[in-house]
């Protein structure tokens, strides 16, 4: 039973982050190229700003905003189902190859296959599920034992491994095909948020609705995996079969967000650590931060990004990864 005061604390951290959240996006919106004053946005956004301020809240800002925000949940999710599947507080998406598999299969498919402007974006998520599934099955098998069950060690190394090779072949694959094509693949292995348009948030968004709930329903079931096998399969469930589900379910929010932001690391890694020290162990409890962290955690990555550095900016990737990198070799060390 999870005592009331832990709840409590929950719902006032969760307000928190979302003032948090509300606080920075309306910073983003405000900064940029074209000043777009703060007293002006709520007048704009119910349809009473001038064309230019429309123009540049609807078609430029908000979009990439709420793109940044949903694809830093979905990553901070599968990050923490990928810890509680593998017991191993140093998985992630993007450290132990999910992220590059996707990207293998995104550059595939944006290379060599013929593109049609109107499906292009919807499908993206579904190419990027499929070279991700195929990457975490490999991994999956090297780092599983007969006798012992899942390695959670060797499956880190294994990914880092496979994450390393995969970004390999993205820059072997791209060597010898046309600029415009190379300066899009770099720019995803970069990290740096693309896709900036309301069909990508539709693109995205089904698969956090849906995915989102899925989650909070198997919980309880997380915290089971977290134990011992032994003891797990004592309390009547099936390892092999809940971990199958799980791992779909951690692939498919990596690959959905990836596909849409490129190559981000370490948000799957940092969040989860940051809500567990927060609202403890429960991955009822701390789900629901982890999640609102990870979107909050991209998103002033990408807006810090944007205007650090006039006039492209830093990706947000590489913001990400100057915090993650060190906090990762702390958890290395410490673990």
């Amino acid at each position: 039973m999870i005592q009331p005061s832990l709840i409590k604390k929950q719902r006032k951290i969760i307000l928190a982050l979302l003032i948090l959240i509300t606080g920075t996006i309306i910073v983003g919106i405000g900064m940029g190229d074209f000043s777009l004053s703060y007293n002006r946005i709520i007048e704009t956004l119910i349809g009473k700003g001038s064309a230019k301020e429309e123009f540049v809240l609807f078609s430029i800002r908000l979009p990439r905003i709420l793109i940044t925000l949903l694809s830093g949940m979905a990553l901070a999710l599968s990050g923490a189902i990928l810890q509680g599947v593998t017991r191993n507080d140093l998985a992630d998406p993007g450290i132990i190859g999910i992220n590059s598999g996707a990207g293998v299969a995104i550059t595939i498919y944006f290379l060599f296959f013929p593109i049609d402007a109107n499906s292009f974006t919807f499908l993206l998520p579904f190419v990027a599920f499929i070279g991700a599934f195929i990457t975490v099955c490999i991994i999956y098998a090297l780092s599983y034992q007969k006798h012992g069950g899942l390695q959670p060690t060797k499956l880190v190394l294994i990914g880092v491994g496979f994450s390393t090779a995969l970004s390999g072949l993205m820059i072997v694959i791209i060597s010898s095909v046309e600029r415009t094509k190379v300066d899009f693949i770099a720019k995803w292995l970069a990290g740096n948020i693309w896709g900036t348009d309301w069909p990508f948030i539709w693109a995205i968004l089904p698969w956090l609705v849906i995915l989102i709930p899925f989650t909070l329903y198997k919980a309880n079931r997380l915290n089971i995996l977290g134990l011992s096998e032994p003891m797990a399969t004592g309390v009547g469930i099936s390892i092999k079969k809940e971990r199958i589900q799980l791992l779909l379910t951690a692939v498919a929010l990596a690959a959905s967000a990836v596909s849409v932001t490129g190559g981000i690391a370490f948000i799957g890694l940092m969040a989860p650590h940051i809500a567990r020290a927060l609202v403890g162990h429960r991955h009822q409890l701390f789900i629901p931060v982890a999640i609102l962290i990870g979107g909050w955690l991209l998103l002033f990555a990408e807006i810090v990004g944007r205007h650090i550095v006039e006039p492209s900016g830093i990706p947000a990737g590489i913001m990400v990864s100057l915090i993650g990198a060190p906090y990762f070799m702390y958890l290395l060390f410490k673990k």
